[in-house]
């Protein structure tokens, strides 16, 4: 059997952890003039994938 191959753009974008797996949040990258410091300071933290998205990302990395 050939060995499974995860999809590498998924693979730089989550993270797995104790219960669960992270990533991080969008809006956060560019044009961040007009946001404010406290929308930015929120954005900050890694935050835990949406249960109904879980089975999505499973799927592209096997391995995960």
């Amino acid at each position: 059997m050939p060995k499974i191959k995860s999809n590498s753009g998924a693979a730089k974008r989550f993270r797995k952890t104790g219960n669960g797996i992270k990533h991080k949040q969008s809006f956060r990258s560019h044009i961040l003039t007009k946001k404010s410091t406290k929308r930015k300071r929120q954005l900050r933290p890694m935050k835990q994938l949406h249960a109904a998205d879980q089975a999505l990302v499973k799927r592209m990395l096997p391995n995960l």
